[in-house]
């Protein structure tokens, strides 16, 4: 190795190093060499898909995402010793979402960057062409489509490869240029299968907008304070930032209140609602435990097929089976009816008690035609009539009876005199006062002047004039 080739290697490398940070550039320990890794500016709104005609059956067949972040392409290097002066480096170059047939066509171009800059060092104009003017120079357009290539024929590095011929591997899909295409041994697919290529550009996207994210300032607007996005954090609808002191606080005050399907975005109107991740991250373990215990039962809650077991010492939830009013708690095994909660009693009415049967009653009158059908069916329709026959006793003797003031029989009084006489214990009363009648002389209630009802004795009774005339003759 020349001198004058050993100090333009340590200058290149040196100055790669200085110009790039640790996660970019990586200088090799034990020969003249190293990786760098060369992160793509995508525009914005930059769309990937998978067909559904895809060789792989996938269930992310058809589906199409939205990514700021592509994995980066590495380019692994090794300086001969007569580089720059005779021969290039010597390096491979892989990426994940790149078909080989792409990476073929990017090689190619590299070997051609070569032949214009040979004499003099390469590696920062190869890595400013992959950088700025790979998605241009392959036709990479959004929305792009996420290929696995499959075995081709492999072109091996010869001095019969002409450096002058481009090969037109481009476009976004990689070209449909031959039928057996030819592919570069240094360019390498490092990905599995289409499935794992999707889950590692999700999760690389993913951790690449955390890390700008943490890295820039932002305006809480609960306490107006500006800081770092890495005590930060934001709602995934709306995207509203806020510091994760204030979120704390009012995430602990909503859980402790049970308010916890209302972890609402705190700006005005905005319907977005911070995820269980989210509350974890913040809160302390007790509070979290509580937060899951009570969205789990509010869930349940809204679900038709869940019911609860009646037993107060159990409550467990139990999932209700479709047509079956039977439900059985995995708990305690207690056999229960799903409609009136009671123990199950087969194919016979609910039983009603007393309160209910007034509640039913009201039910019933206030029910649409397909929900008194779905009542009867339930309680029965003989005790839906007897709930209404009980409702028209009732007012009619709160219209037309008086109830006896010694044992509450009630009494209807069709004519007659005010002293009243009840068929069920004899006690003679006044039908104005409801007091209780002397038995040995009842009459005196009405002939005593200190009585409220003296003189009375035929007060609002219609009497025909013939009997009135009777009575004053006797």
């Amino acid at each position: 190795m020349s001198s004058e080739d050993r100090e333009a290697q340590e200058d290149e490398l040196l100055a790669l190093a200085s110009i790039y940070d640790g996660d970019e550039f990586r200088k090799a320990e034990s020969v003249q060499g190293g990786e760098t890794r060369i992160y793509l500016d995508l525009p914005q709104n930059f769309k990937i898909f998978v067909s559904g005609n895809s060789n792989e059956c996938l269930q992310n067949s058809g589906f199409e995402y939205t990514i700021c972040f592509l994995p980066p392409l590495v380019l692994n290097f090794e300086l001969p010793p007569d580089y720059p002066s005779s021969s290039p480096p010597s390096f491979t170059l892989s990426g994940k979402w790149l078909s080989p047939t792409q990476l073929s066509a990017l090689c190619k171009h590299l070997d051609n960057l070569w032949e214009e800059h040979r004499g003099s060092v390469v590696l920062f104009a190869w890595m400013q062409f992959l950088k700025e003017e790979t998605l241009a120079y392959l036709n990479i357009v959004s929305p792009f489509e996420l290929k696995i290539g499959s075995p081709k024929k492999v072109q091996r590095r010869t001095a019969q490869a002409s450096p002058n011929t481009e090969l037109d591997f481009g476009g976004a899909a990689g070209s449909d240029v031959d039928q057996e295409e030819i592919v570069d041994e240094r360019a390498v697919q490092d990905v599995e299968s289409l499935s794992n290529l999707i889950q590692e550009i999700l999760d690389f996207d993913q951790a690449q907008q955390i890390k700008c994210f943490n890295s820039k300032l932002f305006l809480c607007n609960i306490c107006f304070c500006e800081k770092l996005g890495s005590e930060c954090m934001y709602f995934l609808e709306c995207r509203h930032v806020y510091c994760k002191a204030c979120l704390k606080d009012y995430f602990e005050i909503q859980i402790r209140d049970g308010q916890v399907q209302c972890l609402n975005c705190p700006e005005p109107k905005c319907p977005s609602v911070a995820t269980p991740g989210q509350v974890k991250e913040l809160v302390e373990a007790e509070l979290f435990a509580r937060y899951d215990r009570l969205l789990l039962q509010s869930t349940l809650d809204l679900m038709a097929d869940v019911v609860y077991c009646p037993r107060p010492c159990c409550q467990l939830p139990v999932m209700q089976e479709p047509g079956c009013t039977m439900g059985i708690c995995s708990s305690c095994n207690f056999a229960f009816c799903t409609l009136c909660r009671l123990t199950y009693h087969g194919v016979s009415p609910c039983k009603v008690t007393a309160e209910k049967l007034m509640d039913l009653r009201n039910e019933y009158l206030q029910a649409d035609e397909p929900n008194k059908r779905l009542l009867e069916q339930r309680y029965g329709k003989r005790v839906i009539q007897k709930a209404l026959e009980e409702l028209e006793s009732k007012e009619w003797l709160e219209k037309n009876s008086k109830n006896c003031p010694c044992c509450g029989t009630p009494i209807e009084k069709l004519d007659g005199c005010n002293k009243m006489t009840c068929t069920g214990c004899m006690q003679y009363f006044c039908w104005i006062c409801m007091g209780s009648l002397s038995r040995a002389n009842p009459y005196k209630h009405f002939n005593d002047p200190a009585s409220p009802c003296f003189n009375r004795l035929f007060y609002a009774v219609d009497v025909a004039d013939d009997i009135w005339e009777d009575e004053i003759e006797d």
